[in-house]
């Protein structure tokens, strides 16, 4: 479960410090207090996108830090398996934000965004304020039967998707060999140019480096020569050379060298650097006396140069680049040549892909079908818990006439929210409070499936109120039996729900406006409730009903 969240110089947050507790957490607060921007700092730590205007104004940086804590067998495993180690069943994941770049860590430990977002995954399930929209598009149904199939949807998808691809890779050959026998002509006779150029070039591996070493050392001849000669001055025997001041330390040192067995040694050690000194000044020499310098030549390898660097334009950035272009236009030739005999062995390819993707397609069917009934039973049980009690929930799984990258299958979610009704399109017929019930029952069910510790729900109760509010209410708590739940409410029957009660506020001054966030006592719980009931003013009686409200709430409970 989120254990501790710590947010410093993000938007209008200066630095808040959060410890969570289990089962059910609620937030309130004034419209604009900052609520949806503290569910944005979770969003942000677990990977999302940040813009450095979030950054705040006062500070050059943002920070936010995650600290879960897990005691599940299959969580840490699955992090073992990603090489993240648990300290004690903790897990903090921290983003420190700046203009330029992000820096991300586990445990203390630089890592990837990709990652983050592979461990958050495991922990952690957060809905957005406008996620119930994405219930009007079949894609998301879709990956929600996919989900809820588990492995087995999962594998088939990974095939089928190698099989698209080959499969796409095939008509295209097919349709780009499918033109007259006088274009065809033409591209031969081009690709024919082409493999005449690069074959001409005789292109060598290593030979541009090589040419560009050379070509570099002839034209700074002269600074090399005059250069190379000082050295050897300086080194050599001259009577301001090395080699001169070295001969006479020898002398020097030959005549003490009987007055002190101590001083055998570095006369060694002088002459080991007299001998070397001599070779290298004969290396110089060498140097010197081979190095020739020709101006054909010179011209003659930077023409060479140029041509590689031509060729390497047209055909590839490297000889290797250039040399994969000339193998595929030597196939293309060859197919070309050859036309009628490789149409016949792409359309055979062709039809033995169909016949595999046809036969993937149709297991990844039949496991949809049976997860869509499995799924559209428990999503319907749940509606029912919601206060969706005649409506009739339905998951649809149809043929589409061509194949595609996920099989060839059409899924759509269908209801009918009254009796007697058609089922039908969520888009047709749903509500947006509608929409936000059928988007809890699936996170719901998948709580279950996928055993993640913690949920949170940013305004899940969008456009509902009255009973309908009161059963979302003991769903949350119910769903809060098993799981850590963290939910943004604007409405008082599921706050008076909370285990854990946080009041969000924003404290505003002549120069700045700030987010605070404080956990509240039981008494100051219902003290928050009144003013949800109540608004401005809140009397006596509305204080009774937030009282009554947080006693029923208490009764209906049970986490035994």
């Amino acid at each position: 479960m989120l254990v501790n969240l710590h947010v410093k110089n993000f938007a209008i947050i200066d630095e808040i410090d959060v410890d969570f507790g289990e089962h059910l957490n609620i937030l309130t607060g004034e419209t604009g207090a900052g609520k949806s921007i503290l569910v944005g700092s979770i969003g942000i730590a677990l990977g999302a996108r940040v813009s450095p205007e979030m950054i705040g104004k006062r500070a050059d940086h943002a920070m936010v830090e995650l600290v879960f804590h897990t005691e599940r067998p299959e969580t840490i495993e699955a992090l073992k398996q990603l090489d993240i180690e648990p300290e004690d069943g903790q897990i903090v994941i921290s983003r420190k934000i700046t203009a330029n770049r992000s820096i991300n860590k586990i445990n203390g430990e630089s890592v990837s965004v990709s990652l983050i977002k592979k461990v958050s995954a495991l922990c952690i399930d957060i809905h957005g304020q406008h996620e119930h929209q994405s219930l009007l598009h079949k894609e998301y149904h879709r990956n929600v039967v996919d989900r809820f199939a588990g492995e087995a949807a999962h594998s088939l998808k990974e095939e089928i998707a190698e099989q698209y691809e080959e499969y796409r890779s095939l008509l295209s050959k097919i349709e780009e060999n499918g033109g007259s026998e006088q274009e065809r002509a033409r591209e031969l006779s081009f690709l024919e140019y082409e493999r005449k150029e690069i074959e001409d070039a005789k292109l060598e591996d290593g030979e541009e480096e090589r040419l560009e070493d050379e070509v570099r050392k002839m034209s700074n001849a002269s600074n090399i020569v005059e250069s190379m000669g000082k050295i050897y001055e300086c080194t050599g025997d001259s009577y301001e050379g090395c080699a001169n001041k070295i001969s006479q330390a020898l002398r020097y040192l030959g005549d003490i060298a009987d007055l002190d067995e101590n001083l055998d040694a570095m006369q060694g050690e002088l002459q080991d650097i007299e001998n070397l000194l001599s070779d290298f000044n004969r290396t110089v020499a060498d140097y010197m006396d081979d190095f020739v310098f020709d101006e054909a030549e010179l011209r003659q390898k930077e023409e060479r140069l140029n041509h590689i660097r031509g060729i390497q334009a047209k055909y590839g950035n490297s000889y290797e680049e250039v040399m994969r272009h000339y193998v595929e236009v030597i196939e293309k030739i060859d197919q070309l040549k050859d036309y009628e005999n490789y149409c016949k062995q792409w359309k055979a390819q062709k039809e033995q892909c169909e016949k595999n993707l046809s036969e993937l397609c149709k297991k990844l069917t039949k496991i949809r079908k049976e997860a869509a009934a499995k799924l559209e039973q428990s999503i319907t049980e749940t509606l029912q818990e919601l206060n969706f009690e005649q409506a009739r929930f339905a998951v649809t799984v149809k043929e589409l006439p061509d194949f595609t990258i996920h099989g060839k299958d059409d899924v759509e979610f269908l209801i009918a929210t009254n009796p007697g009704a058609e089922l039908n399109a969520l888009n047709k017929i749903a509500s947006g409070g509608e929409l936000s019930r059928i988007m809890l029952a699936i996170k719901t069910v998948f709580a279950d499936v996928d055993q993640i510790e913690t949920l949170i729900f940013d305004e899940i109760d969008v456009g509902i109120s009255g009973r309908t509010a009161q059963k979302v209410s003991e769903k949350m708590s119910i769903l809060g039996k098993n799981h850590q739940i963290i939910c943004i409410t604007h409405l008082p029957q599921i706050a008076a729900m909370a285990d854990t009660h946080f009041v969000i506020e924003k404290i505003s001054s002549a120069e700045q406006s700030e987010t605070r966030i404080r956990p509240l006592s039981g008494e100051q719980s219902t003290e928050e409730l009144a003013r949800m009931l109540g608004g401005v003013e809140i009397t006596q009686t509305v204080l009774t009903n937030a009282k009554e409200m947080k006693e029923l709430a208490k009764k209906q409970k049970d986490y035994s």
